[in-house]
């Protein structure tokens, strides 16, 4: 993927961030890695910008080791959450994507600075047997980055406090995906919790659903006995 593709590869990600009502207006941000003509950085959506008129040209690119108005090579300014994208890139080089998005049950969640318990066992599908939720700090900032990066040790998406979601994936489709998935767990969270006190899973149960997941979406041929026909 050449450069110009990347950009619109994150425009049209991006625009299904919004399609998805994760995002309204100009809320949130998505980044990708890029890898091309051996530099080190990330294209990110551009800071106070709807992404339904979004062109490759207002891409900001932001480089991987620079600081401050230094890392910013290309485009219109990135968004105020760029240290985000590029200390987790940085401490993460399996991260091909970063999503985070102001959507409705993971803020009302986050508002309560809350965890999301194992109350569904697809909540191993982020790496553990919770979502936590990071510690509070002033949008932009470098704290608040410090704060995720804790949150995220060992998992693919967190909460941070009174402010969001927040998401590391592969590629775009994959954060996209899991940006979904969590939106849809923090509903059905805030939804059960309506009823009561959700029964959790406990550790054992939440260990083999760990342990099932390492596998979880990857494909390839199915399990010798399933294709081994039953005597009579």
């Amino acid at each position: 993927m050449d450069e110009l593709a990347a950009k619109r590869a994150l425009i049209a990600a991006a625009q299904a961030m919004s399609a998805a009502g994760l995002n309204k207006g100009t809320a949130g941000n998505l980044s990708c890695r890029d890898c091309l003509n051996n530099r080190e950085g990330f294209f990110i959506t551009p800071t106070g910008m709807d992404y339904a008129i979004l062109r490759p040209e207002d891409i900001p690119w932001v480089d991987l080791y620079s600081e401050g108005e230094a890392a910013i090579t290309e485009g219109r300014r990135p968004s105020s959450e760029w240290r985000i994208h590029r200390d987790l890139y940085a401490a993460r080089p399996e991260t091909g994507a970063v999503l985070h998005a102001h959507s409705p049950f993971a803020v009302s969640l986050a508002c309560l600075r809350r965890e999301i318990p194992p109350f569904h066992y697809m909540i191993a599908r982020f790496g553990g047997d919770t979502v936590r939720c990071g510690a509070y700090a002033l949008f932009g900032s470098q704290a608040l980055s410090d704060a995720a990066l804790v949150a995220l040790e060992g998992r693919s998406a967190c909460l941070l406090a009174n402010h969001g979601m927040l998401v590391c994936g592969r590629d775009l489709k994959q954060a996209l995906d899991l940006g979904v998935e969590l939106e849809s767990l923090c509903e059905q969270y805030w939804r059960a919790a309506l009823l009561g006190e959700p029964v959790l899973l406990n550790a054992a149960e939440m260990t083999a659903v760990l342990e099932r997941f390492e596998g979880y979406g990857q494909q390839g041929q199915a399990p010798k006995e399933i294709n081994t026909p039953r005597s009579p």
